[in-house]
């Protein structure tokens, strides 16, 4: 039994009937080339063979009345594997619109926080789907943000996988799994009074961390007088930042690394990610623009920061800061907004390195418990996002994949793509995952705010398209004039899915 840190313990506080707080993966397998048949029942055999490899499967939540305190991760006593299962198909014709419609539904839907918080979906029917070959299937794992971060969650992918179309001997676990019992109230409440004794000197110790962070940034200020990274609660009101609906929506796009890698030698010390952020500020220009709301400000992201120490993989919760991006969706010339993106990157780095990326993390075990949880509880009630600027626009969380091929029982993962939370007040989140030479750009939103989802994925790959044909030309050595795009009023047609396709067409899987 042990207590879940400050900033896990925020992810259930966030938690709303609006706003389920999982993070999810969709993964894409193609048949074994060799006898093996798949099967719902051997995948299942598979899982249960390697429970021992993530704590996250067989530990369910014990909180704590009132919310006093943060809440306890024990060993769930009546744990069932066959509740986290389940087998379903994609209804006819199984194209790609029908899985995203699934998914977005699966999605919807809370975590049962009264067992271990995960669901391993087997998706079957995806005859439709023209890039996958027959007898191909999907995988969908949901699990709540309180139990991992994007980090962690690849620990869970490897876990679930292997590195060959053989498979890998599973050692057995050296020690026994042993179930605990659920705590009563009252040994909670006891230990949460023993913890209030030393709070106050807890206290202290965070007051005079905050005091030095507090004096250190102070005196970096003057470096970003002229030109200062974004503070919180500067960015632009959008249609994006308002109170979020029950319904999620979800779709997404993958296509080449090397086209990435290729776009990003246009713009000296660009990197990978600074052209992502990029093609992502194109598709949100298009799309405001649409909508007749694009700011003549910037919109500001929030980019999560992994701070997990090699001596930490394989722990449950999150070990994660972040730092807020001014993405130029003020600029309209393509190259322009990637030299801007990445100036802003570097100056966002540098002062949340000024900081310590770790800081912010440590800082909400100091919070208490009681008091984070009505604040949130209001914060949602009173629609309080609607009377201040937002925080931030968006989130766009960059989780860098393998690079090497992974196998389940012979079947070769061919794309995953990735699916995070939203909450009031911000009602997009871009997830990014690489894997063995693809890249992939998730996108979670809700019904009342992206109805038109796919326009908005259609609007990655014309900014994805534009930003490379931009950097071609310069690569080739021409004198180009990128004129400012006139964003369309309706979408682009859709192209088919082709993973891996070269560009164009710019390919519209996962």
């Amino acid at each position: 039994m042990h207590q879940l840190s400050g900033l896990d313990q925020g992810f259930l506080h966030l938690e709303t009937g609006n706003s389920p707080m999982h993070i999810a993966g969709l993964c894409f397998y193609t048949p074994a080339t060799d006898s093996r048949a798949f099967s719902f029942e051997a995948i299942r055999s598979g899982i249960e063979e390697r429970l021992h490899l993530a704590r996250t499967f067989r530990q369910r939540l014990v909180e704590v009345p009132m919310s006093l305190d943060r809440a306890y991760w024990i060993e769930d006593p009546d744990f069932d594997l066959d509740y986290h299962l389940r087998h379903v198909a994609v209804p006819s014709p199984g194209d790609w619109r029908s899985l995203v419609t699934m998914a977005s539904r699966i999605l919807s839907h809370p975590l049962d926080r009264s067992r271990p918080l995960w669901e391993f979906y087997v998706i079957e029917g995806l005859d439709g789907i023209d890039w996958l070959p027959p007898g191909s299937f999907a995988t969908l794992i949901k699990i709540h943000h309180a139990a991992i971060d994007g980090v962690s969650g690849n620990d869970i992918l490897f876990a679930l996988t292997d590195l060959t179309p053989e498979g890998r001997n599973i050692e057995p676990p050296r020690r026994r799994w042993v179930p605990e019992r659920v705590p009563t109230a009252g040994s909670l409440l006891l230990r949460t009074a023993l913890a209030n004794v030393v709070a106050p000197f807890k206290l202290v110790e965070g007051g005079a961390k905050l005091a030095s962070t507090v004096i250190g940034t102070v005196a970096r200020l003057p470096k970003y007088r002229e030109d200062p990274p974004p503070a919180p609660f500067q960015a632009p009101r959008t249609p994006l930042n308002v109170p979020i609906s029950a319904q999620r929506v979800w779709d997404g796009t993958v296509f080449p690394l090397e086209t990435v890698k290729r776009i990003r030698k246009a713009v000296d010390g660009s990197t990978v990610n600074d052209v992502i952020l990029t093609v992502c500020a194109g598709a949100l220009r298009r799309w405001l623009d649409k909508h007749h709301a694009l700011p003549e400000k910037s919109l500001i992201a929030f980019a999560p920061i992994s701070v997990r120490a090699e001596t930490e993989k394989g722990k449950l919760g999150n070990q994660v800061s972040g730092m807020l991006v001014s993405i130029a969706t003020d600029v309209a010339d393509p190259l322009a907004r990637l030299t801007a993106v990445h100036d802003n990157t570097v100056k966002s780095k540098s002062l949340t390195n000024a900081i310590g990326a770790r800081t912010l993390t440590d800082y909400t075990k100091y919070v208490p418990s009681a008091t984070a949880a009505l604040a949130t509880r209001l914060y949602t009630r009173m629609k309080v996002a609607e009377s201040h600027n937002p925080i931030f626009n968006c989130v766009i969380t960059n989780v860098p994949g393998p690079q090497i091929p992974l196998y389940s029982l012979g079947n070769k993962l061919v794309a995953q793509i990735g699916y995070g939370p939203i909450f009031d007040g911000m009602g997009l989140l871009l997830a990014i995952f690489s894997y063995d030479g693809t890249i992939s750009i998730g996108v979670s939103s809700c019904r009342r705010i992206m109805p038109d989802i796919a326009d908005f994925v259609d609007f990655l790959n014309l900014s994805l398209e534009e930003l490379r044909v931009a950097a071609e030309a310069v690569l080739d050595g021409a004198v180009v004039d990128v004129a400012p795009e006139a964003a369309p009023t309706k979408a682009a047609p859709r192209h088919k899915p082709r993973h891996g396709a070269e560009i164009p067409p710019v390919a519209t899987v996962i």
